[in-house]
């Protein structure tokens, strides 16, 4: 029995699965993010340990075998910064954190990540390990310089748990990483100006690499010393390895809070001179890749969009029901995170926008454009991730129906939704079963998924519609651009 844990940004889970893939036992937990002036958002290490500790527990006491492994996965980014012990030397920096909003600004404007992007083609984004530790290099070096470790969420828990002091190549991929060798660029270290605190990067663990628990992370499980823990993926990796997706050019696009947007790749492309975003990420197979496209447009535009037209979530299906396709000419740019976007363009002045309104517009004609582009961003980024293959969809925003129809008809390609919600917390037990030998057949995963086909006449509708969505996002860049600050 192997018990999968994904340490999520408000949510911990723990599940275990069976052979086929299914739940058979889940718990959850929520955590706290602390919010406070300049944008920052930080979460305290001890206060998730007792969540992981919780969940473990809770789903170990309906099982009556004993538990072969403990799969971590969990949230990427951020800067969770500890000592030798595994003890916070400060609170863990959220991704969500936008302290280095005006640093990333700075280093889109003078090339640095450009740069950094060609030397390892991960872009950045405010929440990221690079701007992070800059910004703490400039604001709190005291914080650095008390610190043994700089790393990531899940490797926090696995330290604390097993005592070693380690990285998954997926986490250490953002954003110093040279994927194809999982060695660090030095050259990336220092384009970002932090190379003096390279020694509290820990180095990437071998693919495949079993741990176990001590003394100290047995006690906090109650469960038995020594028992072997695996500690990664991390959630976006995992999710692919989760949905059961392995052959190159398959995809995941998973709607949730933002949209991230995955692709099976077998060897690490950087197109020279190329747009300075999304990532390539180190799975648990040296042979393949993640090329991903993280958009920060996804649910949490609608989220904002219901709050304003005093609509409740359970609203969302009939309003798209009642208007058609193309919104009755109502058309969005769903771009309405503060820090911009992040992929598959990199632009920190990107804003949304709605057109084509008038005093006929409903109230379902304005939710229908902004899932209409969402799903458009979604095309957008696949294609630049270059989908080929399947595709599987999972997320909160995959248990409306309606909306995923709308997802298809735009893809022009059907979607697999998998047979369980919590894919993160399987492709973390997949991992687990690899490492032991003991590999599971998750095409049988896929294939057990529900598959929704695109409608052939609305398709064609949502080709023309893309084209547009693409000339007016082109001619939005220009405005956004003579609109930076100078």
């Amino acid at each position: 029995m192997i018990i999968g844990v994904d340490v999520g940004t408000t949510v911990t889970k723990a599940a275990v699965f069976d052979r086929d893939g299914r739940a058979v036992a889940e718990a959850d937990e929520p955590t706290t993010l602390h919010r406070s002036g300049g944008a920052r958002v930080e979460q305290d290490l001890d206060e998730v340990l007792s969540t992981v500790s919780s969940v473990v527990r809770k789903v170990a006491a309906t099982q009556s075998e004993a538990v072969t492994a403990v799969a971590l996965t969990g949230q990427g980014d951020g800067l969770w910064l500890r000592d030798a012990e595994g003890r916070p030397t400060r609170r863990a920096v959220s991704w969500l954190d936008g302290r280095a909003g005006d640093l990333v600004r700075e280093w889109y404007e003078d090339g640095t990540m450009a740069r950094v992007h060609r030397l390892t083609g991960q872009g950045m984004f405010p929440g990221a390990h690079g701007p992070l530790l800059a910004a703490l290099d400039r604001e709190e070096p005291e914080a650095l310089e008390r610190s043994a470790v700089a790393g990531y969420c899940v490797d926090a828990i696995a330290q604390h748990l097993t005592g070693e002091i380690t990285v998954d190549a997926s986490d250490a991929s953002l954003p110093f990483l040279d994927v194809g060798t999982r060695t660090y660029s030095a050259d990336a270290l220092a384009e970002c100006g932090v190379e003096r605190w390279r020694g509290l990067l820990p180095e990437p663990a071998e693919p495949h690499r079993l741990f176990s628990l001590d003394r100290r992370g047995a006690r906090l499980l109650d469960l038995p010393e020594g028992t072997p823990v695996t500690g990664g993926p991390f959630d976006l990796p995992a999710c692919l390895l989760g949905s059961g997706l392995s052959e190159v050019g398959d995809g995941l696009l998973t709607v949730g809070t933002t949209l991230a947007c995955q692709v099976v790749a077998d060897r690490v492309d950087v197109e020279p001179g190329g747009e300075p975003a999304g990532m390539w990420l180190c799975t648990d197979r040296p042979d393949r890749f993640s090329r991903a496209m993280p958009a920060m447009v996804g649910t949490a535009g609608l989220d904002w969009l219901l709050d304003l037209l005093g609509v409740g979530i359970g609203e969302v299906e009939p309003l798209l029901e009642a208007s058609p396709p193309g919104a009755r000419g109502v058309s969005a740019l769903p771009f309405l995170a503060e820090s911009g976007e992040r992929a598959p363009f990199v632009d920190p002045w990107a804003r949304g926008q709605l057109t084509g309104v008038n005093l006929g517009t409903e109230r379902a004609d304005v939710v229908r454009a902004v899932c209409e582009s969402i799903a458009y961003a979604a095309r957008h980024c696949l294609e630049a991730a270059g989908l080929t293959g399947e595709l599987a969809v999972c997320g909160g925003g995959s248990r409306s129906r309606a909306w995923m129809q709308v997802f298809a008809d735009v893809l022009g390609r059907p979607v697999v939704l998998p047979s369980d919600d919590a894919i993160g917390v399987r492709g973390a037990t997949a991992a687990a079963w690899r490492a032991l030998g003991d590999a599971p057949d998750e095409a049988r995963w896929l294939a057990q998924g529900e598959r929704i086909a695109p409608r052939p006449g609305t398709s064609a509708h949502y080709a023309e519609g893309y084209a547009r969505y693409r000339a007016h996002l082109d001619s939005a860049r220009a405005l956004w651009a003579s609109d930076a600050p100078a």
